[in-house]
């Protein structure tokens, strides 16, 4: 990989190595804008199969931030943290104390939160260390509720485009991963009325959500077929591609995972011609960001959902964008964000000497 070939394709500021012998930290953190504020994101731990795999995963994943935080309307750009290493066994004190130090020497310019493979309890740890961490125990806390209640509220909005109304009761929703999000959306989906099928790789998972909300649980590769209203993916990435979108037998989609679309361009266009509706994932599921970011003034959770909740409004502007337009949904959000931070880059200022 041409490491600064591929930052100037799509703009990166700044990609910073971490690394700490004694410790065993392996970590990169990558800011791709911050026209809007500072880059935040969480950071994720996970077994990467080599170093180039980390790099690509951190650099997608901080340009998906910014693209969120300028659709969700904050004042944030983006940026992501990996660390390479398995969560089970590689975790300690001195590794999130030697990362908390490293996210400090980025003086406010990247701000870390929590992410896969990464807890409140280790974020507490980079806490001592820095000054720039949120989703904090005793402040906003867990992400996932805040997340799910986004993404239910971007459903909400993809039922009035397709049917007129977001009444969800009676609707059928296939949702693909039973974890965290998974849960609070199911949780949040039930009691609308909604039916609910279900499918992860954990079992325990999904037999909970089939015990506590009467989902019926399918296979993992059966999940794409499902005849249902709305498919929901809320586990991993690029589900979006060549192979499942020929079996897809729902109006829409519109769910919590990043980066549903294996190809964003092409795949998109294919939903379209299909007439699946597409809730664009990075703005169905900013709640998580937009909850953390209230932690910077001062966190307060009515004010926080509040927030979350034009995520609603978001799904239908960029609806409307993309039926006037005719585009396809994914672009029209991508031209959202991209207008504002364009925007924001011609704002003046007085001269302040300081």
């Amino acid at each position: 990989m041409k490491i600064l070939e591929t930052m100037k394709a799509s703009d990166y500021e700044q990609l910073v190595f971490c690394q700490d012998e004694k410790t065993g930290l392996k970590g990169i953190i990558a800011i791709h804008d911050t026209t809007l504020g500072p880059a935040l994101g969480g950071t994720r731990m996970w077994t990467y199969d080599n170093e180039e795999e980390a790099i690509e995963d951190v650099l997608r994943l901080a340009r998906g931030m910014t693209y969120k935080s300028a659709a969700a309307g904050l004042n944030l750009g983006g940026g992501k943290g990996v660390i390479i290493g398995d969560p089970k066994k590689d975790k300690s004190e001195e590794m999130w104390r030697a990362f908390g130090r490293f996210v400090q020497s980025l003086n406010g310019r990247y701000i870390t939160a929590e992410d896969v493979g990464v807890r409140e309890t280790d974020l507490e740890i980079v806490n001592t260390e820095t000054d720039f961490a949120v989703g904090l125990p005793g402040k906003s806390g867990n992400p996932s509720p805040a997340t799910a209640y986004g993404v239910y509220s971007g459903i909400k909005a993809v039922a009035d485009e397709i049917w007129g109304s977001a009444d969800l009761n009676g609707k059928t929703i296939a949702i693909q991963g039973a974890g965290s999000v998974g849960y609070y959306l199911s949780e949040l989906l039930h009691k609308d009325g909604a039916k609910l099928i279900v499918t992860d790789i954990d079992k325990e998972a999904v037999d909970k959500l089939v015990s506590d909300f009467g989902a019926t649980a399918v296979e993992t590769d059966e999940i794409y077929e499902q005849e249902a209203d709305i498919f929901a993916p809320c586990a991993l990435g690029a589900i979006l591609n060549d192979e499942t979108i020929p079996k897809l037998k729902v109006k829409a989609v519109a769910g919590a995972a990043n980066n549903q679309l294996e190809d964003e361009k092409r795949h998109a266009e294919e939903l379209k011609k299909r007439g699946i509706v597409y809730a664009p994932d990075y703005v169905i599921n900013a709640g998580g960001v937009i909850n953390v970011s209230f932690e910077l003034t001062g966190y307060d959770e009515e004010r926080a959902y509040r927030k979350i909740s034009t995520i609603y409004d978001n799904i239908k502007k960029i609806f409307n964008i993309a039926n006037r337009d005719d585009i396809t949904s994914h672009e029209a959000a991508n031209r959202m964000a991209e207008e504002r931070i364009e925007a924001i880059k011609h704002v003046k200022t007085s001269y302040i000497n300081k």
